[in-house]
């Protein structure tokens, strides 16, 4: 079971990081680059963890030195670009990542591949970056990790004194020019002459990453009432977006915005089966039907007293078999059947998701029963699972905000990058302009240098970011005449292996 539930790596070296020189997909001399109607001197990006550079898990030095925005900024330079300034985190020479407070460790080291263990793992040593030493901005890239779009325009998100009541954000603490300025104002303080916007994967994502244990929040015109991990209304979405760009535009700046990628597409949610329970012993599966029997029944008792249609005891019924076994998850949207003591579970199907840490703990002791096994006689709970309901929840509110994006941006003819369908593709299978294949499979065997997403199954790796980055190469020099040279996604870095001591 082990292997089925643990996803074992085939693990691959050299990986290192390359030159830092770049190479050009089309290497032109140097006169000859222009920045057409556009101008690069002040290029200021703004958005979260995408745009700041964050990847297998965390913020690390070496990573933000790969984001996009530095990657368009090197482009940029060769047609009037500016110099472009990041948030650091100077002390990371390890490229551990994390941050503490006060000494203790707030955020996460990144995850990377042990070759003893061949699976992700978080890196074991203390980070170095501490939150009250903090650089004030304000930066030209403005990517702040797990901001939502509302933060962007919330007095106090960079005050240290409201960490703890988790009203301000410990990367803009470090980064904010001063404790109560909003995200916006450090923007438009450096007046900038170009920009990038991709901002509203976080209003969704919190929801999607979580299980959907938050609320839609699709009229609720106060963000100050939403939860953690709430969805953030389109009317909220819309309202900011626009200020935003009113803002961004006001003194004739010219820029490219970003729509947001169906988060439920990344690996985070597609690495997972929902039948990741191998049944090799008869005795077993017969014990285990025996075990659930009691259920199955009742289901038939409340069909015969019309409490539930026969389609939903059929959806209900819980059956293991030889062969493959889809997991027994807990189902909110299940009609509710406690009041005659049967609980709403079933096993999962295949359009339910997955998310990328229940590979830890299916098939493993349940810690509160330890004679129950999880995902088997003990149900998953909702956090590890995004069923179906709550699939179409993120899925609807993705496509309303990508309609304001779309909508909005005409108006100020500003060009959108459809990273929708750009990281689909990365998900799928993309194949780039030199013919490389970059996939998100990297938990089963894929050749780790193809591979362009991070290990927490959500964010790119740098190759990854190079490809996005050069997607807005692409919308830059078509809207504006430019012709930056676009980079080559094989000279940035992949995934991060220690070897085996």
């Amino acid at each position: 079971m082990k292997k089925i539930l643990y996803l074992f790596l085939t693990l691959v070296f050299g990986l290192g990081f390359v030159a830092c020189e770049p190479e050009f997909e089309s290497p032109i001399g140097d006169d000859t680059y222009t920045n057409g109607s556009a101008n690069f001197s002040k290029f200021v990006a703004v958005g979260n963890s995408l745009t700041a550079g964050y990847t297998s898990g965390t913020v690390y030095r070496s990573g933000q030195s790969m984001s996009i925005p530095n990657i368009l900024a090197q482009q940029m330079k060769l047609a009037g670009g500016g110099d472009f300034t990041q948030p650091y985190m100077e002390d990371d020479t390890e490229d551990v990542g994390g941050m503490l407070l006060a000494g203790n460790p707030v955020i996460s080291t990144k995850f990377i591949i042990d070759a003893s263990e061949g699976k992700p793992e978080r890196i074991n040593k203390t980070p170095k970056i501490e939150m009250t030493d903090i650089h004030p901005g304000p930066y030209n890239n403005m990517g702040v990790p797990g901001a939502k779009i509302f933060h962007l325009v919330s007095s106090g998100y960079g005050n240290l004194a409201n960490v703890a009541l988790g009203r301000a954000n410990p990367y803009f603490v470090r980064m904010a020019s001063a404790p109560d300025k909003k995200v916006i104002e450090d923007v438009l303080a450096q007046q900038p002459t170009f920009f990038t916007l991709w901002i509203g994967n976080n209003d969704v994502l919190s929801f999607a990453t979580s299980g959907g244990l938050g609320v839609d929040q699709v009229n609720n015109t106060d963000p100050s009432t939403y939860g953690p991990n709430d969805i953030t209304s389109p009317l909220v979405f819309g309202a900011i977006y626009q200020q935003l760009l009113n803002g961004l535009t006001a003194n004739g700046a010219k820029g490219v915005v970003a729509n947001i990628p169906d988060v439920a597409s990344v690996p985070y949610f597609t690495t997972v089966p929902y039948n990741p329970v191998p049944m090799t012993d008869q005795a077993v599966v017969d014990a285990l039907n025996t075990a659930y029997a009691a259920y199955n029944g009742g289901l038939q008792a409340m069909v015969n007293a019309g409490a539930i249609t026969a389609d939903e005891a059929t959806k209900r019924t819980i059956n293991f078999a030889l062969g493959a076994n889809a997991v027994v998850i807990e189902d909110e949207y299940l009609t509710d059947l406690t009041a005659y003591n049967l609980p709403s579970i079933r096993q999962a199907a295949a359009d339910d998701l997955l998310v990328l840490t229940s590979s830890a703990i299916i098939g493993k002791p349940d810690p509160n029963n330890t004679n129950l096994i999880l995902g088997v006689t003990s149900p998953l709970k909702d956090k590890w699972v995004l069923v179906k309901n709550e699939i179409a929840l993120v899925r609807t509110a993705t496509a309303a905000f990508n309609g304001i994006i779309a909508q909005l941006a005409t108006t100020k003819d500003i060009p959108v990058v459809d990273m929708a369908a750009e990281m689909n593709k990365m998900s799928a299978g993309l194949r780039i302009e030199d013919n490389s294949i970059y996939t998100a499979d990297y938990f089963n065997g894929t050749n780790l240098d193809e591979i362009a997403f991070g290990l927490d199954g959500v964010h790119p790796n740098s190759r990854g970011y190079a490809i996005l980055a050069n997607k807005f190469i692409d919308a830059i020099n078509h809207k504006y005449g430019s012709n930056l040279p676009k980079v080559v996604p094989g000279n940035y870095p992949a995934i991060t292996i220690l070897p085996t001591n």
